[in-house]
């Protein structure tokens, strides 16, 4: 087997110890000047991009770095600007589509593809023109070419994609042709740069409807062609499925197609590979965090060699996705340490199978999977669990119009929040305390109790109905579950970016997962000792752990979200004998596992919707079970959405629009639902008009006994002095509505009527 030429499509743009999170904050606070936090995103690019050149990648996507959000970029650069920003100028415009500014509403946040990133949605209006600048751009590739030379590749999200992730108030065709000459012109100014090719990242071509997409990015390579720069057509996250004939036919130099998702590998088998394209073969996993087995990925390459004369090696996507190197994580048992590779490790790997791993290396590789697995053995006890699961325990005793009269009784429109409240300074000092041994077990209980029960103090003091702990000990809403079961490790560094400045540290699963003792009841017991009001126990559901974290790949997905359902069926078992009377399970990356092709949902939606069933399907009948999905769509699975059989589901919906309450009410969605009302991502403080506006509109599609009130998520990121009056003009809100509808009983007299 020869050698490779290796590429790369994107790498993590927030910096070794997080630069970019502490220049952003310090910049929104006002303490640090714009042009230091242009100085430190320079930085943190010049770093990835000598990481890059240093690990001997032959083509290096540059570019990809961002202040916020990569999509929002490409807005700005695009000269796609609504019309409520134009007032606002530079950064100040920037960050108020990002986050929003007083009475000017952010643009909507929603996860990118099936990640747990989010991007800012593009606002295409009916009578807006692009109006480029790419001047930003084009001095990101010259600052690149100086460290890389001919090896900087500019990535250049594509015009297809851009606009299939928008909200496009214009046809597509007539959106596209305006954009094609503003992007050939780009390419225009990039050839004059002497750049060897670019990256045009197209992958939307995976979604369901790619066959379609097809025709639309067909005509924008034939445009774009025209500059003369050699395309590179960049796509990830799944095979092409229906649009891969029509893809080999794209007027492109190179196909970048990911090798670790999807069927790209058998379709490359049975078609004829055009003689005049590379094929970039995305066979480095980008988005899990375990070496490559190198038999395998070799073996891939020499089924590839057959099909097809020139191919590269290539991460199957950007390396955003995973943290930094595994280097910063010395605390990790070796034997698992070993086994994993993040960003910097998988540039090895890229290098290692561009020229071809050596005997010694190939035994080397396999000698560390065999210690993993003597260090990670199976335990017969939780198999034994699931083998003897019956179809009774996927299912509550009784359905929901004989339990809803059972549960608790509330004024109509309940309002409540979804579960954090803000992690101040004094919190992270507790959590930091205590993990230094600085406090004993005792002390930091009696700390966090003390915020309990201001936060208790503060929500009946504002009315509310349902009241939450405020989750003061838990630094993340899978981490902290993870921490007290077997089977996850947890790095100190390995920090990836969700949205902004919101970074998260997924736990690693790297065995099977077990509940030793009750994770959370002492802290609701003590929560509940501090009002007679319900407070509601806080679980994190079995898919968002399970798609938040990083599991093992070797073990089918359904089989670790069983294993987590049955830790939490045995949670609110303990949460109910402690008193709980409402018990909400979060699950907001339900829908982001969805596959994208529609005839693999079945399968998908199964297992995640009966993991979901399997955890509370032990409650009580008496026991209210809430869920919480924010930030995807589910328009389009709400047969799925009502089988997860929750009594109430919370939504996001401060910054959209009632698409997704009028798709329940056309559904005839038969329980109770909580669309948000506060954009907990922006600083600006929830408008007490605005949330009347928002309740009256709710009105229009759901019966007024089955709508709760509440933020869009949960408000650990804002601060006491927006949380407060926010909170405040809510409930000021829901009195104002009560008041014009003249209910007075509660929701669940009306239910059992």
């Amino acid at each position: 087997m020869g050698s490779y030429k290796t590429q790369t499509v994107g790498f993590p743009r927030i910096g070794a110890q997080r630069e970019m999170k502490r220049a952003l904050e310090s910049y929104w606070k006002g303490k640090l000047e714009e042009q230091e936090l242009v100085q430190t995103l320079h930085q943190v690019e010049q770093d990835a991009w000598t990481t890059q050149l240093e690990a001997g990648i032959d083509y290096v996507g540059v570019g990809d770095s961002t202040l916020y959000d990569h999509v929002l970029d490409w807005t700005v650069r695009l000269g796609l600007i609504p019309t409520r920003y134009q007032a606002f100028h530079g950064l100040d415009q920037y960050f108020a589509m990002a986050r929003g500014a007083e009475g000017v509403p952010a643009l909507e946040l929603t996860k990118w593809f099936d990640t747990n990133y989010h991007y800012l949605v593009p606002e295409v209006e009916a009578d807006l023109a692009p109006a480029p600048h790419f001047d930003d751009f084009l001095d990101t590739i010259q600052r690149a070419q100086k460290v890389l030379g001919e090896r900087a590749v500019p990535i250049v999200l594509g015009p297809v994609t851009f606009l299939r992730l928008a909200r496009l108030n214009q046809d597509f065709s007539a959106a596209l042709g305006s954009l094609l000459p503003v992007y050939r012109q780009l390419l225009s100014q990039l050839k004059a740069l002497g750049v060897a090719e670019v990256q045009l990242h197209e992958p939307a071509l995976v979604l369901g409807d790619g066959s379609k997409l097809a025709v639309h990015v067909d005509t924008a390579c034939r445009e774009l062609s025209k500059a003369g720069l050699p395309i590179n057509l960049v796509t990830y996250f799944d095979d092409l499925g229906e649009a891969f004939d029509a893809a080999l036919s794209f007027p492109v130099q190179t196909l970048t197609l990911d090798l670790t998702h999807g069927d790209n590998l058998e379709r490359i088998k049975s078609f004829t590979w055009p003689q005049d394209r590379a094929l970039a073969a995305g066979i480095v996993d980008g988005r899990n965090i375990w070496r490559m087995r190198a038999d395998d990925a070799l073996g891939t390459l020499e089924e590839l060699s057959d099909a097809v004369d020139d191919v590269r090696v290539s991460a199957s996507s950007s390396l955003q996705f995973v943290p930094v190197t595994v280097a910063a994580e010395p605390s990790l048992p070796s034997q698992l340490r070993d086994v994993l590779a993040f960003s910097h490790e998988k540039l090895e790997e890229i290098a290692l199978l561009g020229s071809g791993p050596s005997g010694e290396q190939l035994e080397a590789l396999k000698a560390r999977w065999a210690a993993f697995k003597a260090f990670a053995p199976d335990d017969p006890a939780v198999a034994k669990r699931l083998g003897d699961l019956s179809e009774a325990a996927f299912h509550r005793l009784e359905d929901y119009d004989a339990r809803r009269p059972q549960q608790i009784k509330l004024p109509i429109f309940p309002t409540t929040t979804i579960g954090s409240f803000p992690q101040t300074t004094e919190i992270r000092r507790l959590r930091s305390q205590i993990k230094k041994g600085e406090l004993t077990q005792g002390e930091y209980e009696d700390k966090v109790d003390a915020w309990i029960a201001y936060t208790i103090g503060i929500q009946e003091g504002l009315g509310l109905d349902v009241l939450v702990h405020g989750e003061f000990e838990r630094s993340d809403m899978v981490e902290y579950f993870a921490q007290k079961l077997t089977g996850f490790a947890f790095t100190e560094n390995g920090w990836v970016q969700s949205y902004g400045s919101r970074y998260v540290r997924p736990p690693i699963i790297y065995a099977d997962v077990s509940r030793p003792q009750p994770m959370t009841v002492r802290e609701f017991a003590r929560a509940q000792t501090f009002t007679t009001k319900p407070v509601k126990g806080m679980l994190t559901g079995p898919v968002t752990i399970l798609n938040w974290s990083f599991p093992r790949v070797d073990i089918p997905p359904s089989d670790v979200a069983y294993q987590l359902a049955l830790a939490l069926r045995d949670e609110i078992a303990d949460l109910e004998t402690a008193g709980a009377r409402v018990i909400q399970v979060d699950e907001p990356a339900l829908r982001e596992g969805l596959p994208f092709k529609p005839d693999r949902w079945d399968s998908y939606l199964d297992w995640a919707v009966e993991s979901f069933r399997l955890a509370t399907g032990g409650a009580k009948s008496s026991t209210q079970i809430h869920t919480h999905m924010c930030y995807a769509e589910f328009g389009d699975i709400l047969d799925a959405i009502d089988g997860l059989n929750a009594d109430v589901i919370s939504i996001e919906n401060a910054r959209s629009d009632d698409e997704t309450l009028r798709e329940l009410a056309d559904f005839d969605y038969g329980r109770e639902v909580g669309p948000g009302v506060y954009d907990v991502h922006s600083p600006v403080i929830a408008d007490r008009q605005q949330v009347i506006d928002k309740l009256r509109m709710y009105l229009r599609h759901l019966p007024a006994e089955r709508i709760w009130i509440n933020p869009d998520c949960g408000l650990k990121t804002r601060g006491w002095k927006e949380v407060i009056p926010s909170l405040a003009h809510i409930v000021e809100a829901v009195e104002t509505v009560r008041a014009e509808t003249g209910e007075t009983t509660t929701a669940a007299g009306i239910n059992g009527r």
